[in-house]
């Protein structure tokens, strides 16, 4: 739907019907039977960091590069699927990226570079309060914080590369960062190359990184080719006090593009959004590594999300200016709500 049919059909309050985009899942059983991807949403600069609240109500990130937006200082965007309406929920956003709801129904949000705030904030969503929960390590301001994800003891693994930005790269490594319930941060990951997506699995004794190393800091020249790095899916031992042992490649997608984001199903399996132009989509694989299931996407992804509640088998898909859903047979795992 054009643009200015889609915000005069907001302003009147009519609800939009998604977009067919057209059944493009291959491989099992974990997409449910005759299921089509949708179109939610299409007037987003570059959407990221899908989670879903208790109430099944959808939030995601529009990164607005203020190279190209004119200053435009991010959004965090909110998709109600009973009436199909997207709305502001908070602009700026510190330049949000990826986000996730605690066990406490809390919005937890990283925030990354370009002007943003490249912390971790936790939003109280019945008052509307916020809070820093990280915000430097060892007295300097972190990279760019990119995603994360919880664990059933609240404790915060938060991933710091940086893709864009003119501020200082102030820390030495890219790394993965753990926030405990008692505030102190501790770096846990420093050779997952350019850390990227991360997430638990349900047993909690596994954390997983995506490294995308896209060789470039910032926006390169066009006459310059990045030299680009490790693009895998790598697995870690977690121990019951947080610590991360290096595993295991599970994926390497070299030479081409690896992932963005991910997230896990109850069954331990990854959804995993891979940004391959020869091949993007969502895939699915087994905690081993093996590919269960595609879901090809028009443009490259960028996160997932599955539902709450009764949309707990939907799976929601950002990338580029879109947000898409498809049913699979699968529920997302969920933190035990407190």
């Amino acid at each position: 739907m054009p643009n200015l049919q889609m915000f005069q059909a907001l302003a009147a309050g009519v609800a939009l019907a998604p977009t067919l985009i057209g059944h493009a899942a291959e491989g099992g059983t974990l997409i449910a039977p005759g299921a089509e991807l949708k179109e939610l949403f299409n007037d987003a600069h570059f959407t990221e960091g899908p989670t879903v609240a208790p109430d099944g109500t959808v939030y995601f990130s529009d990164i607005t590069f203020t190279y190209q937006t004119d200053m435009q200082a991010g959004h965090i965007m909110r998709y109600n699927p009973e009436t199909g309406e997207t709305t502001v929920f908070r602009s700026p956003s510190g330049m949000s990226n990826g986000m996730e709801f605690d066990a406490q129904g809390r919005l937890v949000v990283a925030e990354g570079a370009d002007f943003g705030g490249r912390r971790i904030t936790r939003t109280d969503m019945d008052t509307g309060k916020s809070e820093i929960l990280a915000g430097l390590y060892n007295g300097k301001p972190f990279n760019s914080p990119n995603d994360l994800t919880i664990d059933e003891q609240g404790r915060i693994y938060f991933t710091d590369p940086r893709y864009a930005g003119h501020e200082p790269v102030e820390q030495p490594i890219f790394g993965v960062y753990r926030i405990d319930p008692d505030s102190s941060v501790h770096l846990v990951v420093t050779d997952a190359g350019k850390p990227n997506g991360v997430a638990v699995s349900p047993d909690q004794k596994t954390l997983y990184v995506i490294s995308h190393d896209n060789g470039a800091m910032g926006i390169l020249p066009d006459e310059m080719e990045p030299h680009k790095g490790r693009m895998a899916l790598l697995a870690y031992d977690l121990s019951p006090e947080g610590t991360a042992t290096f595993r295991k490649v599970l994926v390497d997608y070299a030479p081409q593009d690896g992932p963005d984001g991910m997230v896990v199903d109850a069954e331990g399996n990854l959804w995993v959004a891979v940004r391959d132009e020869t091949r993007p989509g969502v895939r699915v694989y087994t905690p081993e590594g093996e590919e269960l299931a595609y879901v090809k996407t028009p443009d490259k992804p960028t996160n997932v999300a599955f539902g709450h509640g009764k949309t707990s088998k939907i799976l929601y898909i950002t990338a580029e200016h879109c947000l898409y859903s498809i049913q699979t047979t699968k529920e997302g795992y969920r933190l035990p709500q407190k």
